[in-house]
C-alpha cells in the first residue's frame, strides 16, 4: 500500500526522514552512484533496527521476553509501520540500482557493438580482396567452339531407340 510523505513525516524522526526523502523520486534520479550506495547501507541499517525493536515488542506483547525498558511495550504499530515505510523506501533504491545496471550495460553492449563496426570497417578498408585468379572467358585457355552438326543430337538418340524396337519386334516373331 503507498504511503504518503506526510504519512511518513509522522511515522519518522528528523534524521530517517532526511534519508527517506532522498529516495523518492526526483532527489533519487540526481544522486550519484557513491552516494547511493551511501544511502542503501544506511536506510538497510534503519530497517533492520526497526525490524529488530519491532520483533522485540511483539515478543514483549505476547509474554515470551523481559521488557527491554522500564515498562513492557503495549503496542507495536508504529514501529512496524515505521519499518514498512523503510522497507519501501530500500525497494526504491534497490529498483534503481537495478535500473542503472541495467543503463550501463545496455550502453557497453552498444559501445561495444559501434568498435566492432569500427574495427570490421578499418580491416575491410585496409585489406583489398586478393585477385581471383584465371578466369573462364577468353584468357589463358579458351575453350574449343562445339562441332557443327546438321541434326539436333536428342533426334539422333531418338532414331537409335526406335532401330532397337523395330529389332525386338522382329526378333520376337
Amino acid at each position: 500500500m503507498a504511503r504518503s510523505i506526510k504519512h511518513e513525516r509522522r511515522l519518522l524522526g528528523a534524521d530517517e526522514l532526511t534519508l527517506v526523502e532522498k529516495t523518492h523520486h526526483p532527489a533519487l534520479g540526481l544522486l550519484p552512484d557513491r552516494d547511493l550506495a551511501e544511502l542503501r547501507k544506511l536506510v538497510r541499517e534503519r530497517r533492520e533496527r526497526a525490524k529488530d525493536i519491532a520483533a522485540r515488542q511483539r515478543r514483549e506483547l505476547r509474554g515470551k521476553a523481559a521488557p527491554k525498558g522500564a515498562r513492557a511495550a503495549t503496542d507495536d504499530s508504529g514501529t512496524r509501520e515505521k519499518r514498512d515505510v523503510l522497507a519501501a523506501a530500500m525497494q526504491r533504491l534497490n529498483k534503481e540500482v537495478t535500473r542503472r545496471q541495467a543503463k550501463a550495460a545496455r550502453q557497453a553492449l552498444i559501445d561495444g557493438a559501434k568498435r566492432a563496426l569500427e574495427l570490421r570497417r578499418a580491416n575491410e578498408a585496409k585489406s583489398a580482396r586478393p585477385p581471383s585468379g584465371r578466369t573462364a572467358n577468353e584468357g589463358i585457355n579458351p575453350k574449343s567452339p562445339p562441332a557443327y552438326t546438321l541434326r539436333h543430337p536428342a533426334k539422333a538418340g531418338a532414331i537409335s531407340q526406335r532401330n532397337k524396337n523395330m529389332q525386338a519386334k522382329r526378333d520376337s516373331r
